[in-house]
């Protein structure tokens, strides 16, 4: 377990730059100095910092990480680090007694018990971006718990803190990332760096009263297209801006959301049937889904 610390330079109402500091929680995959932690913790830093258990602290050389899955991994210059112990979350069970592990408020290295609450848990969390395979934990989950490891009674690794929610009125619930969905994305941003998902080529927004009076569109749900990559799949199937996309092969679009969920089930190198409206006209196209590139 190690806590992280970060600087992010931000803007105040005039404009001017001032640097804010953040705080998180990660732990050590690999005794090569390979630590885990939250893509929104580490987001924009200018710098992070890593304080191990044992008091020492180093910057972090190399920053991975996915903002889709809100999973990240950094590099420091160290060795002979002890890795956590993996476990295997499809184990667990509603009931069990789990461990948050991680840095809350900032203040130091700590842990709080507590039962898993729900498995297989889908949350959304901003527009466009939904987290799976969450596991709901009734332990404590504070400000800076992020990226932490959610541990079994054997001391073994089975998810990542990643969210809470807390409405007045309302007992807060605590998310963890499965440790056996993000095992993959974790060996990607390791061994390349980014995460290799299906790739149309477009940049969206969902489809709203607004955006349909604003371009009279003809219809009022559906992944708005406001941009193509040039020679992505899109582009070649003859998608432009302005499109509205209502449908996947057989999956009707109703949010942005819907079409970026169809796209990352699909398989690269799948050919995807698009139904469209351009202006007045609904039209059908069909898109060969490419590798997405780096970032």
């Amino acid at each position: 377990m190690v806590a992280i610390n970060t600087e992010v330079i931000t803007y105040d109402i005039f404009n001017q730059p001032y640097t804010q500091k953040g705080a998180g929680s990660g732990w050590i995959i690999d005794e090569e100095g390979i630590i885990v932690t939250n893509n929104h913790v580490v987001e924009g830093a200018k710098s992070i910092t890593v304080t191990l258990d044992d008091g020492r602290t180093f910057t972090a050389e190399t920053v991975c990480s996915d903002s889709l899955t809100d999973l990240a991994i950094l590099k420091i210059n160290a060795i002979n680090l002890p890795p956590a112990n993996i476990g295997d979350s499809s184990q667990l069970r509603v009931g069990d007694w789990l461990v948050v592990i991680g840095n809350p408020l900032g203040l130091g290295i700590s842990a709080k018990e507590g039962i898993v609450s729900r498995l297989n848990v889908s949350l959304q969390v901003s527009s466009g971006q939904t987290l799976q395979d969450l596991i709901e934990t009734s332990a404590a989950i504070n400000p800076r718990n992020s990226g932490g490891p959610l541990v079994n009674m054997a001391g073994e690794v089975v998810g990542i803190t990643s969210a809470k929610i807390a409405m007045v009125g309302v007992e807060g619930m605590g998310y963890a990332i499965s440790i056996n969905f993000a095992n993959s994305i974790i060996e990607q941003l390791i061994t390349k760096g980014y995460v290799i998902r299906p790739w149309l080529g477009v940049v969206l927004h969902s489809v709203n009263q607004w955006l349909a009076l604003r371009y009279d569109l003809a219809v009022d749900e559906g992944a708005f297209i406001t941009e193509v990559a040039s020679d992505s799949p899109a582009d070649k199937a003859g998608l432009a801006p302005g499109d509205v996309i209502v449908g996947i092969n057989d999956t009707e679009i109703a949010t942005a959301e819907d079409l970026i969920q169809a796209i990352h089930s699909s398989q690269i190198d799948q050919v995807v049937k698009i139904t469209f409206w351009q202006g007045d006209n609904k039209n059908i196209t069909y898109a060969t889904l490419a590798e997405s590139p780096p970032p």
